[in-house]
């Protein structure tokens, strides 16, 4: 069977992020046509630095080829590449189905409450009079999957930000940032350490018709503006150390959620805003949690 009539070979191996360079060469010398990365075992990656791709600790890379070789040949050939015995059975036998569409398979709108949604561009929504954010998955974190990502998009949409100014802390790919112009914030400024952040946030915002109405910068170029709500979807660390800053960036009486936070340090944190926010709530998905607060007034 030739490649043009539609018939692929699928192989999946997991590894850790030190090998997978050199698997790839390995996969690719094999007759690779493709190679996709995925996580193996639900590793969040939350705040990457500039100008680096991170990978998860485990990943699953998924090898492509085309099917007109027989399984026992193609594991052959697999098996001098990698140097250990490769089984026929291994292999995973694609019948007249786009690779793409095996990729988008895995992914389906996700409902968040009330009316908000994050729908796959490719995928209709379920509720075409809902508030629906056309999001693609990738590598860059920050599409709802996560629970981090949840629990801010599950406030968004309890407490819609109806004529407000919003502030989406370390952006990623904008989804929290979308999702409030979406739900009728007045204007959100959207900000992130790595410059690929604010261009997917950008294109993001453009597909969602929602660009007029926000600012992307680098966190040391923001607006002038304190936000009536601010969302920080980043790591414990940047959280503690930020703090003056980011309830800075916030009116007195503004809300300000924090997320990103394993459940064993949610009192940690509570504690460390303690002085600086009133009433801090603390939801928990998982091992995740998220903390709400409003900016004490000072007086």
């Amino acid at each position: 069977m030739s490649e043009e009539a539609g018939g692929w070979w699928q192989f999946r191996v997991v590894t850790s992020s030190g090998e997978v360079e050199s698997l790839e060469v390995q996969l690719f010398e094999s007759g690779a046509l493709s190679l996709t990365l995925l996580d193996a075992e639900d590793q969040p990656i939350l705040e990457p630095p500039p100008g680096e791709t991170p990978l998860w600790d485990a990943v699953v890379v998924v090898a492509l080829y085309a099917g007109d070789a027989t399984a026992e040949a193609l594991a052959h050939q697999l098996s001098l590449a990698l140097g250990r015995a490769i089984e026929p059975s291994q292999l995973e036998r694609l019948e007249d189905e786009a690779w793409e569409r095996r990729w988008m398979a895995h992914f389906k709108p996700m409902h968040f409450g009330g009316a908000l949604w994050i729908v796959p561009s490719f995928a209709d929504p379920p509720d075409a009079s809902a508030v629906n954010v056309m999001l693609d998955p990738g590598l860059a974190f920050g599409t709802g999957t996560h629970p981090t990502t949840s629990l801010c998009l599950q406030h968004l949409s309890s407490q819609p930000p109806l004529g407000q100014s919003v502030i989406d802390y370390g952006c990623g790919s904008g989804v929290l940032a979308i999702a409030a112009l979406k739900l009728g914030a007045s204007r959100v400024w959207a900000t992130d350490l790595d410059p690929q952040a604010l261009t997917a946030t950008r294109d993001n915002a453009a597909v969602n018709c929602v660009a007029a109405s926000l600012e992307t910068s680098l966190p040391d170029a923001g607006p002038q503006w304190h936000a009536d709500l601010l969302l920080a979807n980043i790591l414990h660390g940047p959280l503690l150390a930020l703090r003056d800053t980011l309830v800075g960036r916030v009116r007195p009486g503004g809300a300000v959620v924090l997320s990103g936070v394993l459940a064993e340090q949610a009192d940690s944190l509570r504690e460390h805003y303690t002085s600086v926010l009133d009433a801090i709530e603390i939801v928990r998905d998982g091992d995740w949690c998220r903390l709400v607060g409003t900016v004490a007034s000072g007086d």
